[in-house]
């Protein structure tokens, strides 16, 4: 049976890989793995959801709001549901002048303990096998030289 991670370093998980998220090329995995992890901490009642904050950059230039939610020492910001709405008060704009605390811990070791915690694997892609070469076969020279007659044919 696995040991159970502190909510702090859960937390801390999830920062690193939030933090990788936005800038890797193929960041949906970590993406879906943040948001699966702070969902199964809301549940077990490891995390709280405190209000709802409005976005940063809103999508298409319209007024968007995202849910703020307090896990550990770390403050994170998911897509709100629409019973959100209803249940949480809008805190308004974002306080710019709070960070996270600073935190160091492998994405490696950050992806283990939140897909322990949930349970989702990257989904593994087929590699492509080379296509297998054909034996080598030398051209025939035939078809550039042709021996020309002798003069004395």
């Amino acid at each position: 049976m696995a040991v159970r991670k502190s909510d702090s370093d859960i937390a801390q998980a999830i920062f690193t890989v939030n933090r990788h998220a936005k800038t890797a090329p193929d960041n949906q995995y970590l993406y879906a793995l943040k948001k699966e992890s702070l969902t199964t901490m809301i549940l077990q009642g490891r995390a709280k959801k405190i209000g709802l904050h409005f976005s940063k950059n809103p999508r298409k230039s319209q007024q968007q709001s995202s849910v703020l939610v307090k896990c550990g020492d770390y403050y994170f910001h998911m897509l709100p549901k629409k019973e959100d709405f209803d249940q949480l008060d809008h805190l308004g704009h974002l306080d710019e002048s709070y960070r996270n605390p600073p935190s160091r811990m492998n994405l490696k070791v950050a992806k283990e303990i939140l897909s322990d915690l949930t349970g989702l694997q990257p989904e593994k892609k087929p590699q492509s096998t080379p296509a297998i070469s054909q034996q080598y076969k030398p051209r025939s020279m035939e078809r550039f030289y042709t021996p020309k007659k002798s003069y004395f044919d």
